[in-house]
């Protein structure tokens, strides 16, 4: 009878810890509002969607709503305010915000290039950046990082924002207006080249620069207080929508069906799809030594920039601006 009564207890001990473990039940997921600069359902967002459709942040324990803002620098004043805990933006955007007293930090890089390059007409009389002088150029919007990536560019061809006409033309009218021939040319992330280069029946390429400005790829970012006080949850975060990038990497034909699962509007485009995640690859994502890792003298040229056009009053210390300690992290 002893013997029973002590094998009892210990079966009732052993049910006590494997309620008390997490790992032994599956709590409630940690929900959390990420906010995106411009439509998730843009292929800009493929490690993102990839991630949700795969289930990383589900394996992270995290469900992640989706939730739209307007443009990266937005994004991040919202996020510094506390309205939400992580979003999109691009490696420069803290730079930005920083100045105006935005405490937010990039957590993550997505790729050692950068997200946007000026696309042209292959036929049209733009052959460098200096042919742009007087001409018409579209940007998504004038609080997007990618204007002021635009900017640099101008800048190492000895041309300023008066030299030309910049247009604010949203996630649609950026290449539509190219595309028509409104413009001579647009700030252009990889899908808003295909689509323009559709639309023209394969008349768009971006153009050839000696003297790029190295803005940066997308960047995941947190604000101080939250990387302080839940640094967990931006680890977990980060390393799921590092995984999708991973994914697109490695096999972008895969990627892009998967792609398509969550934005159904991309049924039957996959091919599309794949050919817009390629370029991905060989322009945005490319050559990071370490997944998701700030590189910090390109880092510093950029601000640089920011400070001489009076973008922003004055540099901030690098480590203000993003932390490394959440890439490169295995489970």
């Amino acid at each position: 009878m002893k013997k029973a009564l002590v094998s009892f207890s210990f079966k009732l001990a052993a049910v006590a810890v494997a309620v008390a473990s997490p790992f032994a039940v599956h709590a409630a997921p940690e929900e959390v509002n990420y906010l995106l600069p411009a439509p998730p359902t843009l292929p800009a967002f493929a490690p993102w969607m990839i991630a949700q459709q795969r289930g990383y942040y589900a394996d992270e324990n995290i469900k992640v709503n989706f939730v739209l803002g307007k443009g990266g620098v937005d994004v991040a004043k919202q996020i510094g305010a506390g309205n939400a805990v992580i979003g999109g933006a691009i490696g420069d955007t803290p730079i930005i915000v920083r100045a105006n007293g935005v405490p937010v930090k990039a957590v993550a890089v997505l790729g050692a290039g950068s997200l946007s390059a000026l696309a042209v007409k292959k036929d049209g009389p733009i052959k460098s950046v200096s042919d742009l002088k007087g001409k018409t150029l579209t940007v998504i919007s004038y609080s997007d990082t990618t204007y002021y990536a635009l900017l640099g560019t101008l800048k190492k061809y000895n041309l300023s924002k008066n030299d030309v006409s910049i247009q604010a033309a949203g996630p649609a009218g950026v290449w539509q207006l190219f595309a028509a021939g409104k413009s001579e040319g647009m700030a252009a992330t990889p899908d808003w080249l295909v689509d323009a280069d559709e639309a023209t029946n394969g008349n768009v390429d971006y153009l050839k620069i000696d003297k790029p400005f190295n803005s940066m790829a997308q960047a995941i970012i947190a604000s101080d207080e939250t990387i302080k006080k839940n640094p967990d949850l931006i680890k977990r975060l980060v390393r799921a929508t590092l995984r999708g990038m991973q994914d697109v990497m490695k096999d972008p034909k895969s990627a892009a069906a998967t792609y398509a699962q969550a934005a159904p509007a991309f049924k039957g485009k996959e091919e599309k799809l794949e050919r817009i995640l390629r370029l991905y690859n060989k322009y945005v994502y490319a050559d990071q030594k370490v997944l998701g890792q700030m590189d910090t003298a390109r880092l510093a040229e950029v601000q640089k920039f920011y400070v001489s056009e009076g973008i922003v009053s004055k540099a901030a210390p690098l480590t203000d601006l993003y932390t490394n300690q959440f890439v490169g992290v295995e489970r």
